[in-house]
This record gives structure tokens, sequence and C-alpha cells, in this order.
């Protein structure tokens, strides 16, 4: 075995920065929100920056705010193996959805500067911007704009819900970058990622090897009625565009709860309404819709039963309706030579791991489409996630990052 696949991370180290990040955006005591281009996301950016610095590597950022912490290899003609993830969160979120795997990214080079091991390719610890969509959408703003999958233009002219412009906001915090978008190559790409279920908390092993994804879609469905009295319209007469919307968020959670033994997932999380005044029947509704799916089969299924509620509620509550497809992606995501390289390490290490899918969305999606890529999942306490309970085990996080460190180096070493 190569001394490169006995690393080890220090442990003691990698939670004090958990810990010391977790200070910017503190919420509910236990939890965090740090919106994206927020002032706290600034902040955390800076603290990331400045340990990157501090780590010897150099920084660059991205037009639309993505950072890029390299640490060269002894051949600079090569392209870097990445790791990277998020430190933006959810208005209500955790310390280690994304800032987890930004961190252990971190960390892998700190350790290797310990020991003073040189890599042949360089190691790239990536911040994406605007992963999760609490203020600006769609979520992996910064990793599908990298992978060409959303134009530049279009998310810097994005507004949150206060009308605030994503590119303004960029400017405000100091994030705007000018490095040039398309001209950085990636080797490949791992993320390290809290599992946000609770397969490996309940059943074990401390590493999850993500072979794929839940097929899955967002749908906005306008909904359009007409304004009138609420004291003097007639119910038989009325066209409620809420009413529209209660029936279909109700149908679509009876869509899911139809396909539950096959594992689905539907809600409708975000409803929009105009005027949204007392005494008016509303006129006009946005709704969005996101449902998952293991199977493609299965999904195929949900999504007519979806677009047949939307039908009859078209009848039912005599309004219009126009669906608009958003963010999508796949069930084979990830490239199988890397995943290859996981467990060859993670056997190798005598790191105990299993396969599995992961339910949610992940910058590892987005860039998938550019290059080789694969995730490793660490267990979640009791699989809470997007809330400010959510708790990871030092003792079962470490295995993950010790993976992390070595299959990294391994491929940088190739």
């Amino acid at each position: 075995m190569s001394p490169n696949n006995t690393l080890e991370i220090n442990a003691d180290r990698l939670w004090e920065t958990l810990e010391r990040s977790a200070e910017i955006g503190r919420f509910r005591d236990t939890g965090l929100r740090r919106l994206a281009l927020s002032r706290e996301d600034q902040q955390v950016r800076d603290l990331f920056v400045g340990w990157a610095r501090e780590a010897s590597c150099t920084v660059e950022v991205y037009p639309i705010g993505n950072i890029f912490a390299r640490r060269a290899g002894t051949d600079p003609s090569l392209p870097p193996v990445a790791i990277g993830s998020h430190l933006d969160t959810q208005i209500c979120g955790g310390r280690y959805d994304g800032v987890l795997g930004v961190m252990c990214g971190l960390e892998a080079i700190r350790t290797l500067n310990d020991r003073a091991i040189a890599t042949r390719r360089p190691i790239e610890v990536i911040v994406w911007t605007s992963e999760e969509g609490a203020r600006f959408t769609p979520p992996l703003m910064g990793s599908l704009s990298f992978a060409g999958k959303l134009p530049a233009a279009q998310v810097q002219d994005t507004r949150d819900d206060d009308g605030l412009r994503f590119g303004d906001e960029l400017e405000r915090i100091g994030y705007a970058g000018k490095a040039p978008l398309g001209n950085r190559a990636l080797d490949c790409y791992l993320e390290l990622h809290i599992e946000q279920a609770r397969h490996l908390d309940r059943e074990g092993p401390d590493i999850g090897i993500v072979v794929g994804g839940y097929k899955t879609l967002a749908m906005r469905v306008d909904i359009e009625g007409e304004t009138s009295h609420a004291g003097g319209a007639p119910m038989l007469e009325r066209r409620n565009a809420v009413v529209g919307a209660d029936y279909l968020i109700a149908a679509v959670n009876d869509v899911g709860l139809a396909f539950a033994a096959e594992q689905n997932r539907t809600i409708a999380p975000r409803i929009e309404c105009f005027p949204n005044l007392a005494g008016i029947v509303p006129e006009k509704v946005r709704l969005l819709i996101d449902f998952r799916h293991p199977d493609p089969a299965g999904f195929d299924r949900m999504y007519a039963a979806i677009r047949a509620a939307v039908v009859e509620v078209e009848v039912k509550a005599k309004v219009a309706t126009t669906l608009t497809e958003g963010w999508s992606w796949g069930t084979s995501l990830f490239a199988p030579e890397w995943l290859a390289l996981l467990k060859d390490t993670a056997t190798e290490l005598g790191l105990p791991y299993r396969e599995m899918l992961s339910q949610a969305g992940h910058d590892a999606y987005a860039v998938a489409e550019l290059t080789p890529t694969a995730m490793i999942f660490t267990p979640c306490r009791d699989g809470i996630s997007h809330n400010t309970n959510e708790y990871i085990e030092r003792s079962r996080t470490v295995p993950g990052a010790n993976l992390l460190l070595n299959a990294a180096v391994r491929r940088a070493n190739c």
C-alpha cells in the first residue's frame, strides 16, 4: 500500500474549523441563517479565503462568486483534482450542510502541508455560490453557471423576494470576481456531504458512496383566477386562484402518498399570491412543485399523475394554469472510474462503506456534466437537515474525511 493511502486528517483541527464557521450567522443557538450574498455569507467567505491563503493556496473568484483555492502541484500543466461544496445555508439551516464538504477539503490541504507531501496534480477546494436557492433561485446557481447550464447574465439579473439583484448584491459583498468564465479545466471533482437522510445514521456504516440520485423535477405552476369581493361574490361564481392552489397542493401530496412504498418524494414548498389582501378573492397564485423518484419509470408515472391533477384543478376551481419546468437532474450522475477509486481506496484503508442513492440535489450534479465526479456521504443524526437541529458526530464523520483525503491524493499523483 502506498504511504499516500494511509493519511489521516487532524480531527481536532477540522472540528475547530467547523465550530468557528458556525459562529457566523448563528440562528436559534444551534443552527445557521447564512443566506447567499448576505453579510454573513461575506464573513464566512472572508474566513475561508483567509484560511486558504494561510495554507499557501492561491485564490481566484469567478464573476458569479465561486471561489477556487488551489494548492499547487509539481506539474503545473495538469488540471487540478477538485473538492467542493457550499457555505450558504437555508433560512433555518444547520451547521454542516455544505459546510462540512468545504472544510474537509481545506483540511485535506492542511494535512498535506503538515507532512510536506507534494502531489503531481494541483488540489483545488471550491466554494460554490448560492447552492441552496433559499434567497436566489434556482438552487445550484454557482455550479450550474460554471457548467454552462445557466447563463451568467441570467444569474446576475436574478432578484430575491425584496427585489434585490444578484449581481448588485455580489458586488456589495466584494465577491464579483474577475476570473473569466469557461477557462478552468478540472481533472475530476469530489464532494463530501452529510447524507440528509437516516440510512447511514440508523443502519451504518459511516461512509456512503453515492452511485446515483433520484430523478427530480421542479415545476412552476401559475394559476389565474379573477379578483372579486370576498363578501359580494357568490361562491358558485368565484374563480379563486388560492382555492386552485389548495386543491393542487393536496393533490401533489396525495400523489406522494400513493407512491410512498416506492420511496418517492413530492412537495409544493412555495406559494406566492396576488393580491394577498383581506376581503379580496385572489386573482393569481404561483406555486412551486418538487417531485423525486429513484426509478425513471416511477418518475414518469408520478409526472403523469401530477399533470392530470393540474387539469382536474382547472375544472374544479374554474381557473387557468400554466406549467413551466424548472431545475431537474437524473439518476445516473457519477463517473464509474471515480466510484471505483473511492471503493478501492476505502477497501485499502479498511473503511466499511455502502453504496447509496442521493435523495437531495448537490453541486456535484452540475459539475458531473463537465468532469468525472463522485460523492461521499457521512451520517447525519436522524437524517435531520435543513433544520437548526442538524447534527453530526465526530467519530462517524472522520472516516469519510479520511477517504476524501486519500482518494484525492491518490488521483492527484496519477
